[in-house]
């Protein structure tokens, strides 16, 4: 069922006294039917569904009553309703199929059992079809966060030691192993890499003909060439215009890498990537899949993501041309959207904040970690946002000295909301229902 919030009769209507006290209490035994839905064809004639779901609920001095409090636990919704001072409750039970559950094996407290799982091919599919279902949408700027480490072997969690590569080389090999996936989204995928020389790691990593031919494996300096080349072939050259941002010490590489090796990239053989035919830039709709840009690299390669996208569909405003998406892989754009680098010092970087602003999050899974307590931000497009609490369910056994057997992994959806909740939210979301789930435990 749908969330919604009402708009209710004026206050002034409801609170006017009335000589007939029978009337008073029709209305409001009324009202609570039809808030439940039992009279059948008849809905309140204004509604409208929310589109925030706010935590704690607040006290009003008006006499209207207010949903106040919009939470979600497991699959049920509460929603407390201040009606003449005196509250009453109603329970929505909502649609199973409406959020989907937590991916199993992302609990510290099961990393045995998320060893033997393939989290990241779970994580593959939520976001193949939660990608399919944003082009069909009109999305044209997306954007994937979620911890590329967790799973497998080497299962490592935000409490573990690892170094910026190991992350790189694994949001690498994850967007390799998606793009074999994403054959319907009948887009040509632009494999866009920070660098010249990631283009040619990946490479000499996947060799199979089934990654090769499912996306072209470029750079961010080489697709951002590209598409500039063929912008300044059509029209006319300005010294004011979109250009490539050369990050510090980036000239100077580039020159020694020409001397000793003769390619155009830094540190890197520049032949490595893939040739980007003239009709990807003018007239095949494409799909740039950028990995993990500015996160733990220079910042200007988030500014040149963004000159990369506009300039690719300025030209496809005034001409034929088709339009292009950019979806980033960890590209960690709440560093440029929350102010983590000074705009002061970094005012380019700062410019781009309405741009990523506006990107929509199509997979997106961040654990959440304060006061003692353990969850997860969780979104699968077209999905609401969630917040669930992690909980250890200890089960002992008798005749072993009090010692746990069995420790089980409780999750909890603490919130739901149509918009993302702040981090404060999101804890305090955590911390109402850990009130909730400990004394149910009891």
């Amino acid at each position: 069922m749908a969330r919604q919030s009402f708009t209710w009769p004026s206050a002034k209507f409801l609170s006017t006294p009335s000589s007939s006290a029978s009337l008073v209490l029709l209305l409001n035994v009324l009202i609570i039917i039809i808030l439940n839905g039992q009279v059948g064809g008849f809905a309140p004639p204004q509604i409208r569904v929310i589109t925030h779901l706010p935590l704690i609920s607040s006290s009003s001095s008006s006499t209207a009553p207010k949903a106040t409090t919009k939470r979600t636990t497991s699959s049920t919704t509460t929603t407390t309703i201040r009606f003449h001072g005196r509250p009453c409750r109603q329970t929505v039970r909502l649609n199973a199929a409406s959020t989907s559950p937590l991916p199993k094996g992302l609990s510290p407290f099961e990393k045995s059992f998320s060893k033997s799982l393939d989290i990241q091919g779970n994580f593959r599919k939520l976001a193949a079809s939660a990608l399919e279902r944003a082009l069909r949408d009109g999305e044209t700027k997306l954007e994937l966060e979620f911890p590329p480490l967790a799973g497998g072997d080497q299962s490592k969690s935000q409490f573990d030691d690892f170094d910026n590569l190991s992350e790189l080389d694994a949001n690498r090999d994850w967007c390799v192993q998606w793009a074999p996936m994403l054959s319907n989204i009948r887009r040509v995928i632009w494999f866009v890499l920070p660098d010249d020389k990631e283009v040619e790691l990946a490479k000499q990593a996947w060799t199979g003909q089934r990654y090769r031919r499912a996306c072209r494996f470029t750079s961010i300096r080489a697709a951002l060439s590209a598409v500039l080349e063929k912008s300044s072939n059509n029209s006319e050259t300005r010294d004011d215009g979109p250009k490539l941002t050369l990050a510090w010490g980036s000239t100077l590489a580039s020159t020694v890498n020409k001397v000793f090796q003769g390619g155009d990239g830094i540190l890197a053989d520049s032949s490595a990537l893939d040739a980007l035919e003239d009709e990807d830039v003018t007239t095949n709709p494409r799909l740039h899949l950028v990995c993990q840009p500015g996160n733990g690299g220079p910042v200007e390669d988030w500014i040149n993501v963004q000159t990369l996208h506009q300039v690719s569909n300025a030209a496809s405003a005034t001409t034929a041309t088709a339009t292009a998406t950019t979806c980033i892989v960890n590209g960690a754009l709440d560093k440029v959207r929350d102010g983590y680098y000074p705009s002061i010092f970094f005012p380019a970087l700062a410019a781009t904040k309405p741009f990523y602003d506006s990107f929509q999050a199509v997979f997106w899974l961040k654990p959440i970690s304060d006061k003692g307590l353990y969850g997860w931000l969780y979104r699968v497009y077209p999905e609401p946002w969630q917040v669930v609490l992690q909980t250890v369910v200890v089960q002992q056994q008798e005749g072993r000295d009090g010692q746990p057997t069995r420790i089980t992994v409780q999750d909890t959806v603490a919130l739901v909301s149509d918009q993302r909740p702040t981090y404060k939210q999101a804890v305090d979301a955590l911390v109402k229902t850990a009130s909730t789930v400990k004394a149910k435990n009891k």
